[in-house]
């Protein structure tokens, strides 16, 4: 267990790559883990994820799609 109460993986050659997505999420690959404004600890569980970028999805810090229903 890693200090956060997380598993932890074994993959120490493992790279994180971020791709920002216009007007969209952050997409994140080969993370472990993805630490909130707030300090919280939130496990990946998949290859990739998107992150939130605009601030009002409600399943934070993951992206929903409501960037999608905001005005630009």
């Amino acid at each position: 267990m890693t200090g956060a109460g997380l598993p932890e993986r074994k993959n120490s050659d493992r790279q994180v790559e971020v791709q920002i997505c216009p007007d969209g999420p952050l997409l994140v690959r080969g993370a472990n883990v993805v630490v909130s404004p707030d300090g919280g600890a939130h496990p990946v569980l998949r290859p990739v994820v998107a992150v939130c970028r605009c601030g009002k999805s409600s399943s934070a810090p993951w992206c929903d799609g409501t960037h999608r229903a905001i005005p630009k």
